[in-house]
């Protein structure tokens, strides 16, 4: 099996340099940008080619992924349709997570096996990306041709491979924004917050990974403490003073305690009273 990589970005050099550690022939990377073959040179020795030519890695490779970023993927099969005479027996995944194989749909009709191959990870840097892949889940899809190879090429990767249905890759894919993205986003708003009394991010790190390792092990449900889920309208109230005219910090507020109070109806922790006056706070004035 001979693998090709189009676009040496993050996600495609660290992909690189997993199957070819794990004794995969990967003959061929192509970019357009001369700094990321150099830093795929660097990764992914030795290799055949490192060329700014697409076609290239299609005439080098049997197995070709397209690690572009999303909105580049249509584009590349169309381009490889254009050159291409019969793709029959190659297959050609991309790594998007919010995108069906249907992405590639072009490269069908010369005979290429579709798929998609998502780990389901954060790609800060390339390092940072190669450690974390042993212990990633890979989501796949594609066609039933395709999915053996996307199965044996996702367990080589990461921890685990998890076939996921095209139709529901939106969804899968929201989810890891939420989770990920904005909880960035959420850690950065708290940090805006602390920052204004002269204390970093730092000492929060502990009560953050606390918090990780509870809903690892007990879910989101069961892990979630605080005035809320305690019925402390008084509290709530204090922050809601402290916050007021303070945004987005404010709106963030009000909307994850909206979640909370949502999830302590679920856990049934309070009285119908005390629901109904944090409902009555948290609503916007």
């Amino acid at each position: 099996m001979k693998i090709g990589i189009i676009g040496a970005g993050k996600v495609g050099t660290a992909l690189g340099h997993v199957l070819q550690n794990k004794g995969f022939a990967v003959v061929a990377v192509a970019s357009r940008r001369e700094e990321s073959l150099e830093s795929a040179r660097n990764y992914i020795p030795g290799i055949r080619a490192y060329t700014k030519e697409i076609f290239e890695v299609v005439r080098e490779a049997d197995v070709i992924a397209v690690t572009t970023q999303d909105r580049e993927i249509h584009a590349v099969a169309q381009e490889i349709f254009r050159k291409a005479g019969s793709l029959d027996r190659k297959l050609f995944f991309h790594t998007s997570g919010a995108h069906p194989a249907a992405e590639l749909s072009p490269l069908e009709q010369k005979g290429a096996m579709l798929g998609s191959l998502h780990p389901l990870q954060t790609f800060p840097d390339v390092n940072s990306g190669i450690v974390a892949l042993p212990r990633t889940y890979i989501f796949i899809e594609g066609d039933e041709k395709a999915l053996p190879l996307l199965d044996l090429l996702a367990s080589t990767i990461g921890f685990k491979a998890v076939r996921i249905d095209s139709r529901d890759k939106l969804l899968y894919h929201l989810s890891a924004v939420f989770v990920c993205n904005l909880l960035t986003a959420l850690m950065h708003t708290g940090e805006g917050i602390v920052n204004r009394i002269g204390i970093e991010l730092a000492p929060f790190f502990p009560i953050i990974e606390t918090t990780l390792r509870n809903i690892e092990n007990r879910g989101p449900l069961l892990s979630l403490t605080g005035p809320v889920v305690r019925g402390d309208a008084e509290t709530v109230a204090s922050h809601l003073e402290a916050i007021k005219g303070m945004e987005p910090q404010e709106s963030v507020y009000r909307i994850l305690s909206w979640v909370a109070l949502e999830m302590a109806k679920e856990r049934k922790t309070l009285k119908a009273e005390e629901i109904d006056r944090l409902e009555g706070m948290l609503k916007k004035q």
